[in-house]
């Protein structure tokens, strides 16, 4: 969940501030590096969800504020848009009561929400990309309510100066402009948090980086945006060019972009958060009035408000976080990359074979980092992005291979060693991995439903384009309700 802040012009006082605080909570915290002040014995998992919110007809309802008053609970919030929230669960350990529970926990918190949403004429859908949602949805008054977002809108266009290109080659061609950033709204995505311990911190996010083309192949599940057809994890390219603070002659210079992947696999933490403070100009300079160093000198954990503020600012696809929890700070992974939905099944699925596979790669004796170059890993997130569940990949010792090839044979039993590793056994794991699985048989997710239902409707020609993707929208809401995986969705 982002962090309010309230209505603000900055001034040059306020940037000179904020960098020496930044530098301070940096240096402070290199020094609890040093002196081991993490909290690790009982690593856990977490989960947050974007959803859209659609109207009876399947068309985006700009009903955020309202449905959160109905909700009622802290859990919830909003989102960039207002057809947006996010659901936070509770963090847990990955085998606490099983993935029978968290499944009922999740199930039980999205149920009564949609209850109390429908109540006020809103229903919520997890995807990856509304298919329904229009140019026209998306303007300034689309923006969310909340000040935090008002005021980043207002400081990516003055780092810019002039209005936001949006182009994006696949099935269809899609070029427009956009004066807000409100297009990034219509990315909607799943978020794993994964709790690790700084001496292992690089590891895990080296081998989350790793796998991270892998994850959007299997999970694709955005083939449209403003009624054209695109790639089949469209989010990918759209939020990388919808949140880009840089006009071209810094493209050109080479100016890192905000949501990025990254460069180099890193030796240890400190690299994220030292590269956010040398690459990164602060988009929202709000100092807090915690000295860090005074605080950790005093025996406690520091907020390091600014650092953390900043790097929320900065879009990794897989994200370092800093936090503190009842006095204890910690370190975790927060996986970005996969898309919301299409349901909660698809959605744990998806989980295990993160969980698992990352902590079967760290325990490799020589790990996929050292014989894979990250520019491969690069490119893999983005043939996936355009390809998904068809798309080639690059592995060490197999090549370029198709993806459910490499699952299949090579990622799949990993996965399996990892969870079994963690404490979960195989009635728990083997029908989680089990949907993972039969993606790769049948070739088929979300993204790959979506396309052959638009088709299927489309091809009678009793209706046109838009209405086609309404009509798919709706039935999409059906099955997402049934939670079986979209697999074994039928076409028809």
């Amino acid at each position: 969940m982002g962090r309010d802040v309230p209505a603000l012009v900055f001034t040059r006082d306020d940037r000179r501030r904020y960098r020496t605080k930044m530098q301070s909570c940096l240096d402070t915290f290199a020094q609890m590096l040093r002196e081991a002040r993490f909290e690790f014995e009982r690593p856990q998992v977490g989960l947050e969800i974007e959803l859209n919110l659609v109207d009876g007809s399947g068309e985006p309802a700009m009903r955020s504020a309202e449905v959160l008053e109905a909700i009622a609970d802290a859990a919830w919030d909003s989102e960039l848009g207002r057809f947006n929230l996010e659901i936070n669960i509770l963090p847990r350990q990955l085998t606490a009561g099983g993935p029978d529970s968290w499944e009922q926990e999740i199930r039980d918190a999205l149920n009564h929400a949609e209850q109390r949403a429908s109540d006020v004429g809103a229903h919520l859908m997890m995807v990856g990309i509304l298919p329904t949602l229009r140019r026209d949805h998306v303007g300034a008054a689309a923006l969310s309510e909340n000040p935090r977002y008002h005021l980043l809108n207002e400081q990516v266009f003055a780092a810019r100066g002039e209005d936001l290109r949006i182009e994006i080659d696949g099935i269809d061609r899609l070029r427009t402009y956009a004066d807000t950033i409100t297009p990034e709204a219509a990315c909607t995505s799943t978020q794993f948090h994964l709790q690790v311990s700084p001496d292992r911190f690089a590891a895990y996010w080296n081998a989350a980086q790793a796998i991270a083309g892998v994850q959007v192949a299997l999970a694709a599940n955005a083939p449209f945006l403003f009624g054209k057809e695109l790639w089949r994890e469209t989010r990918v390219p759209l939020f990388e060019q919808a949140t880009d603070t840089r006009p071209d002659e810094l493209k050109v210079q080479g100016v890192r972009p905000r949501v990025w992947f990254g460069e180099r696999w890193i030796t240890g933490v400190f690299d994220l958060f030292e590269e956010n403070l040398r690459y990164f100009p602060a988009l929202l300079p709000l100092c807090d009035d915690e000295d860090p160093r005074d605080t950790l000198d005093g025996g406690d954990a520091p907020q390091l408000a600014e650092l953390t503020l900043h790097n929320g600012t900065i879009y990794r696809w897989n994200r370092p976080v800093y936090a503190v929890d009842k006095g204890k700070p910690h370190l975790r992974i927060e996986n970005r990359v996969l898309p919301a939905g299409p349901t909660v099944a698809d959605t744990l699925a998806n989980g295990a074979f993160y969980y698992g596979l990352t902590r079967a790669l760290v325990d490799e004796e020589r790990p996929v980092w050292s014989r894979m170059s990250f520019q491969a890993a690069e490119d893999n997130l983005h043939a996936a992005a355009r390809h998904g569940i068809d798309a080639r990949l690059y592995w060490p010792g197999m090549g370029e291979v198709p993806v459910a090839e490499l699952v299949l044979r090579r990622l799949l039993p990993l996965a399996h060693r990892g969870l079994e590793a963690s404490g979960m056994d195989a009635p728990w794991r083997e029908p989680l991995l089990g949907v993972i699985e039969q993606r790769c048989v049948t070739g088929r997710n979300g993204a790959v439903w979506q396309a052959e239902m638009f088709r299927h409707i489309d091809r009678t020609g009793r209706v046109g384009r838009e209405e086609a993707l309404r009509l798919m929208t709706r039935q999409y809401l059906d099955y997402m309700h049934l939670n079986a995986p979209a697999h074994t969705w039928p076409v028809e």
